[in-house]
């Protein structure tokens, strides 16, 4: 997996998404065959109310609320199409094709064959659609750069703030996630990070303490 992708991914995740990456579309060739018309580099859902509970003796428990800056949809699941870039964030070709993206919701099961020109019409013009099950469906692109000005046509979120977002998500609930171990790469890496800096503040305070 790409690590740009890995670090979105993981960010998705710790705000309640799951997630499906590097989709392959597959189109027919006119003389025959079959090829890979792209990969859809990041597919994520989120339920409404996601949120994480920690069970103990005493019943207590943790709510986490989503990054304000994904802009997630309150009482209604959420189902991003996400670009992922190191250089500018913007949205390729391919996921801007109408084809590949009718494609990806019949695949999902977000609407009928019949509903998805219609739908898919609507998020190339806005961005965001609402599926006829009462889902929506938007178009988002991660990258370094984000520009000055708000594209047209899709939400942008900064690849800076993501390694940012987790960081912070890290440390501030480093009592409850020193414990656990992290297979994901992007993730777990971060975590292994946390916890080098914090053998290393103990051991300058023993150092010092001596």
């Amino acid at each position: 997996m790409d690590n740009a992708v890995a670090l979105v991914e993981a960010y998705l995740y710790v705000n309640g998404y799951f997630t499906v990456t590097e989709y392959p579309v597959i189109e027919a060739m006119h003389k025959g065959g079959y090829r890979v018309a792209t990969d859809l580099d990041i597919l994520a859902l989120r339920f409404p109310k996601a949120g994480r509970l920690v069970p103990g003796r005493h019943g207590e428990h943790h709510h986490f609320a989503p990054d304000p800056a994904l802009h997630c949809p309150p009482d209604r699941a959420d189902m991003l199409v996400g670009e992922v870039k190191e250089g500018r964030a913007e949205l390729n070709r391919g996921a801007r094709d109408p084809e590949v993206l009718r494609v990806m919701l019949a695949r999902f099961g977000c609407c009928s064959a019949e509903d998805s020109g219609a739908l898919v019409q609507q998020l190339l013009r806005k961005g965001a659609a609402t599926a006829p099950a009462g889902h929506g469906v938007r178009l988002v692109a991660f990258g370094l750069e984000t520009g000055d000005s708000r594209p047209h046509g899709y939400h942008v979120v900064s690849l800076m703030h993501v390694v940012q977002f987790l960081e912070d998500y890290l440390r501030t609930h480093w009592a409850v996630l020193r414990t656990a171990q992290f297979k994901h790469p992007a993730f777990g890496f971060l975590a292994l990070l946390e916890k080098t800096l914090e053998g290393g503040h103990t051991t300058r305070e023993n150092r010092h303490g001596a």
